[in-house]
């Protein structure tokens, strides 16, 4: 049984997550994954995820900022939801997404954004959530049909942006990306437009409305 060890020590959310995730696609062949993280609530994702994928999992805290998450992968995998994660105490971590855990096209979900922050509150922290999102976006078995992008929101597929990249990604799996001409001139983006197309108030209404699922970060 083949065993691994993944440190994501230092790593930013979504990434302990993303790579336990591709490790756990790559033990085909079954064995153990121990991830180290050095936070709690990395510790909390991993084990959240483990348990949506109906892999036993447990978590331990070794000492201050270190953390550990033993996943055990069975060779014939059957990934079905299941609560099998566990603290070291015992304690069963409840069902539910983990903060950032990452789940092709979905038809009928659209991802609007309206704004190049995401929540309220520091500029900063509104920027890196937002890149956080659209990072985890790309790795998610699932992908949405549709993004929007209109007011501030435009910034995000322009020139400059720090998701080119990720938007790049997903409009190679199929997802159409189209940001508000309306909000282009008025930025002066018009120019500076790197990703996706362009579209009108008239079809963002139309796509919100054929939409089974709308999500706004």
């Amino acid at each position: 049984m083949e065993k691994r060890i993944i440190d994501a020590r230092g790593l930013a959310c979504p990434l302990p997550v993303v790579n336990a995730k591709k490790a756990v696609g790559e033990l085909a062949g079954g064995g153990v994954l121990t991830v180290l993280a050095d936070n709690e609530i990395a510790m909390q994702n991993l084990l959240k995820f483990a348990a949506q994928k109906g892999l036993e999992a447990t978590g331990k805290k070794k000492a201050d900022k270190e953390f550990e998450v033993v996943i055990s992968v069975p060779q014939a995998q059957d990934f079905e939801p299941a609560s099998s994660s566990k603290m070291e105490d015992g304690a069963p971590v409840q069902e539910a997404n983990a903060a950032c855990c990452p789940d092709s096209r979905r038809k009928g979900v659209v991802v609007a954004f309206g704004s190049n922050e995401m929540g309220n509150g520091e500029e900063a922290l509104g920027r890196a959530l937002v890149k956080a999102f659209i990072f985890a976006l790309t790795k998610q078995d699932m992908l949405p049909e549709t993004i929007l992008c209109y007011n501030s929101g435009a910034f995000l597929t322009c020139a400059g942006s720090e998701s080119l990249e990720d938007f790049r990604t997903l409009e190679a799996e199929g997802v159409q990306i189209m940001t508000c001409g309306t909000c282009l001139d008025f930025y002066g983006l018009k120019e500076k437009l790197e990703v996706g197309t362009v579209t009108n108030m008239y079809d963002i209404v139309e796509t919100l409305e054929r939409a089974s699922l709308v999500i706004r970060p």
